[in-house]
């Protein structure tokens, strides 16, 4: 029985267990417990979400952990008897996806208790390789989300640690759209049962020279999808943040454009003129947005096909595509079953949604104005199941 210890923590985040529980409570109590178009949240059944990955070294959570917040607050959690946690390997190259060698994850608020039946049982299909403790150690997509999942749980289950769902950590590689079908056809079962909770762990456009990737998309965004623009700042950093309209988001009035068919982009260059029709940060919401409508269609091919177009650096592709393809296999599945109960006939608008993605809040890291700005961009988005 080996404990993984909080190996970010003290440089990527507070290490201080009061300091790092309040300043989570200040974020989760912020974010309203009603939504524009959606209602009160969490919508019973939102048991999968996507939530922003990355911290800032010398800042925290001071970047993300905001953004964060929507997705964990939208959590429903009050049947959670098993957590699978999916995050991208930035460090070691994998080409299906690993599971923890560990039986507990340590952080700055408490441990967390792995599932050694549910972990085995993935080995058993034969599509997971193991981490080493190395590699579990150096990854930060997973570790970032351990102290607000503690958070939530702690406020699920006043109980303590003991009470609290187990953990399945999943570090997803650079996976083909094949693997991710097949690991969305093992992973689809669990998902299936109402005990099982799902986070993904992704950032969303990476942008400027220093992630090597400046696309711009020389086309205004759409009127339809209006943004909000506003300054934030916290005690260690200032930023500003983009949040998209909420109705814009909301897919029963989301236009049905599809997500590759605004104008050809290119990448900028340090030679080129600073453009301002649209300005880089409003080119950078718009390659988000495409993104986002992709997911919210609930295609995995959809999604994977604008990313050949745009090549949109969201860092949480591969977990995203694995997610994504087991909700299309749960989707078949209960057409099928309904269609040979019922004899066909039309779905109603409610089934028609479950298992598909919505983006509740979009922030950017800072406001790129320049060629050689950059910033990160964040999503928050909850699926009912």
């Amino acid at each position: 029985m080996t404990q993984r210890p909080a190996t970010h923590a003290g440089s990527w985040y507070s290490d201080d267990g009061p300091t790092l529980s309040k300043q989570l409570d200040q974020w989760l109590d912020q974010v309203p417990d009603t939504i524009d178009g959606i209602g009160p949240i969490p919508q019973p059944g939102a048991r999968i979400i996507i939530a922003p990955t990355r911290a800032h070294r010398h800042a925290g959570y001071a970047y993300s952990g905001p953004a964060a917040a929507w997705a964990y607050k939208s959590l429903d959690l009050s049947h959670a008897k098993q957590i699978f946690l999916l995050g991208p390997s930035h460090h070691t190259y994998l080409p299906t996806a690993a599971l923890s060698p560990h039986s507990t994850y340590l952080t700055p608020l408490g441990p967390l208790r792995l599932s050694s039946i549910v972990t085995a049982s993935l080995h058993s299909s034969g599509h997971f390789d193991t981490m080493s403790p190395r590699t579990d150690a150096d990854e930060h997509s997973l570790e970032m989300h351990l102290p607000y999942l503690y958070k939530v749980l702690e406020r699920a289950f006043p109980d303590g640690p003991a009470s609290f769902p187990d953990l399945v950590p999943i570090l997803v590689g650079g996976t083909s759209a094949e693997v991710e079908r097949v690991l969305g056809t093992v992973l689809a079962p669990y998902l299936a049962d109402a005990a099982s909770v799902v986070i993904v762990s992704s950032d969303f456009c990476h942008w400027g020279k220093r992630f090597g990737y400046t696309y711009y998309l020389p086309s205004s965004p759409s009127p339809s999808s209006p943004d909000t623009i506003t300054s934030s700042s916290s005690s260690s950093s200032s930023s500003t943040t983009i949040t998209s309209s909420e109705s814009s988001m909301n897919p029963t009035t989301k236009t049905t454009t599809d997500s590759t068919s605004n104008a050809a982009g290119y990448a900028l260059k340090s030679s080129h003129k600073t453009p301002t029709n649209p300005p880089i940060h409003a080119s950078i919401s718009e390659i988000d947005k495409q993104a986002m409508r992709a997911i919210e269609s609930g295609s995995h091919e959809k999604f994977l096909a604008n990313l050949r177009e745009t090549a949109n650096t969201v860092c949480g592709r591969h977990p995203i595509g694995v997610v994504m393809a087991a909700l299309e296999i749960l989707r078949a599945q209960e057409d099928g079953g309904r269609a040979e109960r019922e004899g066909g006939g039309a779905r109603d608008k409610g089934r028609k949604e479950r298992g598909r993605f919505q983006f509740i809040r979009y922030e950017q890291s800072s406001r790129c104005v320049r060629i050689g700005d950059s910033s990160v961009s964040y999503g928050s988005a909850f699926a009912v199941l």
